[in-house]
């Protein structure tokens, strides 16, 4: 099969794709304890929904996920219970609940994704050489700061918020 290939190195768009693909499996893999979030799907898109959608009415939740609104509300009551999200009434209609996710559980996923990688890289490259794992160490922070978008999405946006309401 012709691939076509770059004029500095070998690599090509499907490589880049796997190559994120193994990154990202490396980094779950190394926030995984036994403290790991376990949710069933239902309250995991609710809460996929609440993160990219902050103080939404738990009935645009439930018409965003496709989940029937007493699910999407049973969904939020379990999470609410946990610490995860956080409930308020809607000022300009006392007759919805806004969710959005707690503040203490963002910090605790800013400090569980703060872990470090070097022990998970090394297992994963099977490289015992420290200078070559540092060096490829320097190269991945270098390309994640290069890369780093622009604009916040939203959890690094609700995490700011948060921070600057305390």
């Amino acid at each position: 099969m012709y691939r076509k290939r770059c004029i500095v190195n070998d690599i090509n768009a499907l490589d880049l794709i796997i190559l994120g693909r193994q990154i990202t499996r490396i980094g779950e893999e190394t926030m995984r304890d036994s403290k790991a979030l376990a949710l069933p799907t239902g309250p995991m898109l609710v809460l996929g929904d609440v993160l990219a959608h902050p103080d939404s009415a738990i009935g645009e939740v439930a018409a965003r996920t496709g989940l029937p609104q007493s699910y999407a509300s049973e969904s939020v009551v379990r999470l609410r219970e946990q610490g995860i999200v956080k409930t308020t009434r809607d000022p300009a209609d006392g007759r919805k609940t806004l969710v959005r996710l707690s503040g203490q559980h963002m910090r605790n996923i800013a400090k569980k994704g703060a872990v470090p990688i070097d022990a998970a890289l090394a297992t994963a490259l099977d490289e015992h050489d420290s200078a070559k794992l540092k060096l490829i160490l320097k190269f991945l922070d270098d390309l994640s700061e290069r890369l780093r978008p622009r604009q916040p999405g939203p959890f690094a946006r609700q995490l700011k918020a948060d921070k600057a309401s305390k």
